[in-house]
C-alpha cells in the first residue's frame, strides 16, 4: 500500500489505530558506489563540487503527486481547527488536536511503511514541515518525537527493537523523547553524570541520573537515554564510555517534573525527567555498547536542517500578514507600504525565506541521493542560518505593525517568542558555528597538512610557488570554478552572482589555508577566527542554494522566475560583501580584526562580574 493512500486512509478515519502496512520498494534507492565528495567540506578547498547541487535537485512527478495529496488534508488542519492562540495561553495542546495530529499520520512520517508510518523521504518530510509551521508548540512537539525521539531507532535499532516500538511510535499511541542533556553537561556528552551499570547476571543495566530541557518528556513512553558505562578497552583497561539506550516508562523509576513555564513554544511539554534504579533490559541497547556518541551526533546532524522549512513556512504566514497590514494601514496620508525603510524589510523577509527554502530542499535533496555525502555540516548550516533568520524577521515585521505587534492578542507578538527559542533549540547557534568551522577545517587539514609540512619545512619548490600564487591573487585573478561557460551549471541571467560565489570560493580556500599553516591545531582554542569561518561557509552555502534554485526556475520556465532571480542576485550580492570584509578580517594585521580588544575588554568585566566604568556623573575627589 502507498504512502498516499494510508495517509488518506488516515486523514478518514480521524482517531482510528492503524495497522502495519504491507511494505513496498523504498523511495531512496540503494547505495551503489561509493558516496560522492560532501560540498561544504570541498568549499574549505577553495572547490565547488558541483554534482548533487547542480542542477538543483528534483522529485519525481509520482512523488510530486503524493506530496500534493498530503498537504491539502494537513494545511485545512492546522487552519482551521488548530488555535494556537489557546494553546500559547494555556500553555498545553489540546488533547484533541493531538488525536488529529495521529490520526493524520503526522506522528510517523519518516518511519518506515514496514512499521507503520508514511515511509516520507526528507524532502516530502520537508514539505509538510513548512505547513506545521504554522504552530510552533506542535512543530517542536512533533520534531522532538521524530527528529530526535524514535531517529535512533530507526538509525541503529535491531530489527527486533523497530518491530517492537517503530509501530506504536509511528501511530502516535506512543510518544518518543531524547534525553542527553543534564544540569551540568548541557549537552556536552563528555561530561554525562547519568550511569548505567551492568546486573551481574548481564541481564540488564540499572540506570540512575537525572535529564533536564526534555521535550515530551511529560507525554513519552519511550525514551533515548544516553549514560555513562563500564567499558573494557582492547588493552583490557576499563573506561566510562556513553552508550544510548530505549527505555520505556513502564519499566519503573522514571519520573518527571512539571511542564517548565517557558517565554515561547508554550504549548510544548519540556520538563525533567528522573531514572531512579530503572532496570533496562540488555536488549534495549541501541547501537553498540559505549557507541552512544555515535548514537547522538548522528541523531543531532540529521535532525536539524528541518528547521529550515520550518522556518521558511512561518516566515511565509508571517509576510502574508504583516504584506495585508502594510498595504492597508495609513501614516501621514500615506499607506505604510510606500516607505522605502517598511519596503526594505519586506525585501529582508523574502531574501532570507528564499534562502532557508532553498538551503532545506537542497539538503533534503542531498540526504535523499542513493550517494549521499556527508551532509553534517550542511544541517549545521540550515540550522542556523534559519534560526537566525526568524529571529531578525520576526522582530522586523513587529516593528512595521508598531505598538499593535507588541500585544499579547496578536501573532506577531507569539511569533518572536517563539523564534527566540530556535537560536537554542538542537545546539546553540554558538556551538554549531564552532562545529561547522572546526568539521571543515579538519577535513581542509586532512588533505593540505603534506603542502603546509613542505612550507614549513622551506620546500623551495612549494614556497616559491605559493608567492607566485598569492602574487597573482594581489594582481587580481580571475576566477573560473566551472559555473559559467559552455557547459555551464547557472542560468546566464545570474552570471555576475556566479562569478561573486567563484571569487569568493576561492579566496575563502586560500584563507583556510593560511589560517592552517598559522595556527595549526591550536586553532581550536581561536573562537572568534571560528565564528568568522563559520560565518563565511554559511554566506557560500546559501548563495550556492539560492543560485541552484533560480536556475532550474529560469531553465524550466516557473512561473514568477524573475522575482526569483531578483531575489537570488540581491542575496548574493549581500553575501559577496559580507564575506569580503570578514574574509579580509581574517587576516591578524587587518585594521578591521578587533580580536585583541575584544579579548582585553572581556577580560576586565569578566574579572570583576560587573560594568566596571564609573557613572557619568561620577567625579574624582
Amino acid at each position: 500500500m502507498s504512502g498516499c493512500r494510508l495517509f488518506l486512509r488516515r486523514a478518514a478515519a480521524a482517531g482510528a489505530r492503524q495497522s502495519l502496512v504491507a511494505p513496498r520498494a523504498s523511495r531512496r534507492l540503494l547505495r551503489t558506489g561509493p558516496p560522492r565528495r560532501a560540498f561544504a567540506k570541498e568549499l574549505f578547498l577553495g572547490k565547488i563540487e558541483k554534482k548533487g547541487v547542480f542542477p538543483f535537485p528534483e522529485v519525481s512527478q509520482e512523488e510530486l503527486n503524493e506530496i500534493n495529496q498530503f498537504v491539502g488534508p494537513v494545511e485545512r488542519f492546522f487552519t482551521e481547527e488548530v488555535d494556537s492562540g489557546k494553546i500559547d495561553r494555556e500553555g498545553k495542546i489540546p488533547d484533541d488536536t493531538l488525536e488529529k495530529l495521529k490520526s493524520l499520520g503526522l506522528f510517523g512520517m519518516q518511519v518506515p511503511e514496514e512499521y507503520g508510518g508514511l515511509g516520507l523521504s526528507n524532502t516530502m518530510s520537508t514539505r509538510l514541515g513548512e505547513i506545521v509551521s504554522l504552530d510552533g508548540s506542535i512543530a517542536v512537539t512533533l520534531a522532538a518525537h521524530q527528529a530526535l525521539g524514535l531517529k535512533g531507532i530507526v538509525s541503529f535499532g535491531t530489527e527486533a527493537q523497530k518491530a517492537k516500538y517503530l509501530p506504536r511510535l509511528a501511530s502516535g499511541e506512543h510518544v518518543a523523547a531524547f534525553c542527553l542533556t543534564e544540569p551540568a553537561s548541557r549537552n556536552n556528552t563528555g561530561s554525562i553524570w547519568t550511569r548505567a551499570t551492568l546486573s551481574e547476571d548481564k541481564s540488564h543495566y540499572v540506570l540512575n541520573g537525572s535529564k533536564v530541557w526534555i521535550t515530551n518528556g511529560g507525554l513519552a513512553e519511550i525514551f533515548t537515554v544516553f549514560a555513562k558505562t563500564k567499558v573494557v578497552d582492547s588493552d583490557g583497561s576499563v573506561k566510562d564510555r556513553i552508550t544510548a539506550f530505549i527505555v520505556e516508562r513502564d519499566f519503573g523509576g522514571v519520573t518527571n517534573g512539571k511542564p517548565e513555564d517557558k517565554l515561547g513554544l508554550r504549548g510544548s511539554n519540556i520538563c525533567e525527567v528522573h531514572f531512579e534504579n530503572t532496570k533496562v533490559p540488555a536488549v534495549n541497547v541501541l547501537g553498540e555498547v559505549g557507541g552512544g556518541f555515535k548514537v547522538a551526533v548522528d541523531i543531532l546532524n540529521s535532525g536539524r536542517f528541518s528547521l529550515g522549512s520550518v522556518v521558511a513556512g512561518m516566515l511565509r504566514k508571517l509576510i502574508e500578514l504583516t504584506a495585508e497590514y502594510a498595504c492597508e494601514k495609513k501614516q501621514f496620508n500615506r499607506k505604510l507600504s510606500k516607505f522605502g525603510l517598511i519596503q526594505e524589510k519586506f525585501v529582508l523577509m523574502a531574501q532570507k525565506a528564499y534562502a532557508m527554502e532553498s538551503m532545506s530542499y537542497l539538503t533534503a535533496g542531498m540526504l535523499d541521493h542513493p550517494e549521499c555525502p556527508d551532509c553534517s555540516i550542511e544541517t549545521a548550516v540550515v540550522k542556523v542560518f534559519s534560526s537566525e533568520g526568524a529571529w531578525q524577521c520576526v522582530s522586523e515585521a513587529l516593528q512595521i505593525l508598531g505598538s499593535s505587534g507588541y500585544m499579547r492578542n496578536h501573532p506577531h507578538e507569539r511569533m518572536l517568542r517563539d523564534a527566540r527559542a530556535l537560536l537554542l533549540l538542537e545546539g546553540t547557534n554558538e556551538i554549531l558555528r564552532m562545529f561547522i568551522a572546526l568539521t571543515g577545517l579538519q577535513h581542509a587539514g586532512r588533505v593540505l597538512t603534506p603542502r603546509i609540512k613542505e612550507l614549513k619545512g622551506g620546500s623551495m619548490a612549494v614556497v616559491m610557488e605559493t608567492i607566485s600564487r598569492r602574487l597573482w591573487d594581489t594582481l587580481g585573478r580571475t576566477v573560473d570554478l566551472g559555473l559559467m561557460g559552455n557547459p555551464g551549471v547557472v542560468h546566464p541571467s545570474l552570471g555576475d552572482s556566479a562569478t561573486k560565489l567563484e571569487e569568493n570560493v576561492y579566496y575563502f580556500g586560500r584563507t583556510v589555508e593560511t589560517l592552517l599553516l598559522r595556527f595549526g591545531k591550536t586553532i581550536v582554542e581561536e573562537q572568534l577566527v571560528l565564528k568568522r569561518v563559520a560565518s563565511v561557509l554559511i554566506n557560500l552555502y546559501g548563495m550556492t542554494a539560492v543560485l541552484s534554485r533560480a536556475s532550474r526556475s529560469m531553465h524550466i520556465g516557473l512561473q514568477d522566475h524573475d522575482h526569483e532571480v531578483l531575489l537570488a542576485s540581491t542575496f548574493c550580492a549581500e553575501a559577496y560583501f559580507q564575506n569580503l570584509f570578514t574574509l579580509s578580517q581574517l587576516d591578524k594585521d587587518d585594521p578591521g580584526n578587533l580580536d585583541k580588544q575584544v579579548k582585553k575588554v572581556s577580560q576586565h568585566i569578566l574579572e570583576k562580574r560587573t560594568y566596571i566604568c564609573a557613572h557619568p556623573l561620577d567625579r574624582t575627589s
